[in-house]
């Protein structure tokens, strides 16, 4: 009957010899990943000594196991990061957008401070020390970076480099205290005859403008979707006819980077494909640009540059920065109408409309970053204790 072998990542009996006085040698063959029995020996100033020294290198060994994407406890992060980009890109689970974000926070915020390390030496101790550091900078900084570096050590995990991921034990970021802010009633209208002076050219020299800039701003303040997601509205996603007058969302323009701006077929989530009710001001609005839409194509964009190519967000919230910057007014920014609809359509409807119309899955979601919290107290209350003790006064 054949012997049977010693398991990998084992070793056998230990045996001693003394090699001079003073020194002692414990010595035993072990049975390596690959399979090979391999003597491995330590020594020490006492038999005893050199066992425990034999027993701690063994120990250490037996935690790191060569993974088959050639990764191993002493591969360099900066090798890690090269095959996990690799892997994101076969995979292909992600979309580009995502992966290209991933990309980015690790080689600015994580590779910097990680990359001639070898795999063997982050620790919890490490990772946690640097996204404090980090977060004292930016919370969100922080938290893009604590992402991609759990991803990254999670696929070392898998090829077995180390033997657990140390982002499973840091301690959790601390989110600033942050009240969402929306718009005034009166804060709209400045804003409305800010674009109307810009527009007619009273606060600024050059081209006359088109118009776009302030029927965008009418639709993202009478629907409350994504900047991306106005400007990809299609004219075939419009319906003005019908006794409700609807727009229907179904894309976003994204702009990566080497890639040229484009119309994405999908919005951020699912649940963000949705169809919205348009009050009459943003259907004013939208007459208004279809007035000067020479095309007729129902998959031409309702906004777009002169050769009727998408806009690009940033380009959008630049030039709206610049005329309020110039009209004197600060904080406005297209997300801000989001927040602004929401608030007040959770006051006048609740929070489950609310969260309807912005497209989230949880209301979660809407009420903490979306809902301008209202801190007025049910007046009811001054009169319930007045008559529990104005009589008495």
């Amino acid at each position: 009957m054949a012997r049977p072998r010693t398991p990998i990542g084992t070793f056998g009996k230990i045996s001693h010899r003394r090699i001079k006085k003073g020194v002692c040698q414990a010595r035993a063959r072990y049975r390596d990943w690959d399979g090979k029995l391999r003597a491995v020996q330590c020594t020490g100033t006492t038999k005893a000594a050199a066992e425990l020294a034999l027993k701690r290198k063994l120990s250490e060994r037996s935690l790191f196991q060569p993974g088959f994407a050639g990764l191993s406890a002493d591969s360099t992060f900066a090798k890690l990061v090269d095959y996990w980009l690799e892997d994101m890109e076969v995979e292909d689970r992600l979309s580009r957008t995502t992966r290209n974000l991933y990309e980015r926070n690790m080689r600015t915020l994580v590779a910097p401070s990680f990359a001639e390390l070898t795999l063997r030496e982050i620790g919890v101790a490490r990772c946690d020390y640097f996204l404090k550091q980090l977060a004292k900078q930016s919370y969100n900084r922080a938290r893009q970076a604590r992402v991609v570096l759990r991803l990254a050590l999670g696929l070392a995990v898998r090829h077995e480099a180390i033997p657990r991921n140390p982002m499973d034990h840091v301690s959790r970021l601390r989110r600033p205290a942050r009240t969402p802010d929306a718009f005034e009633d009166s804060e709209i209208e400045l804003i409305r005859e800010a674009v109307r002076d810009w527009e007619e050219r009273k606060i600024m020299a050059g081209p006359k403008p088109d118009g776009q800039l302030g029927q965008i701003i009418e639709v993202l303040l009478g629907t409350s979707v994504r900047i991306g997601e106005v400007l990809a509205i299609r004219i075939r996603d419009l319906n003005l006819r019908g006794a409700i007058p609807t727009v229907r969302i179904t894309g976003t323009i994204v702009s990566r980077k080497g890639e040229p701006t484009h119309r994405q077929d999908h919005p951020k989530t699912s649940r963000s494909v949705r169809t919205i009710a348009l009050p009459q001001f943003a259907v004013a609005a939208i007459r208004a640009r279809l007035k000067k839409r020479l095309s007729i194509d129902p998959d031409a964009l309702l906004f777009c540059n002169r050769n009727g190519d998408p806009l690009t967000t940033n380009n959008v919230r630049r030039r709206l920065r610049d005329v309020m910057d110039k009209a004197g007014l600060s904080g406005v920014t297209p997300h801000r109408f989001r927040r602004t609809g929401a608030t007040a359509i959770n006051k006048a409807g609740g929070i489950g409309l609310a969260a309807e119309l912005l497209g989230h899955t949880d209301s979660r979601i809407t009420i903490q970053h979306y809902i301008v919290r209202d801190d007025l107290v049910n007046p009811a209350t001054a009169r319930m204790l007045e008559e529990r003790f104005g009589g008495r006064a």
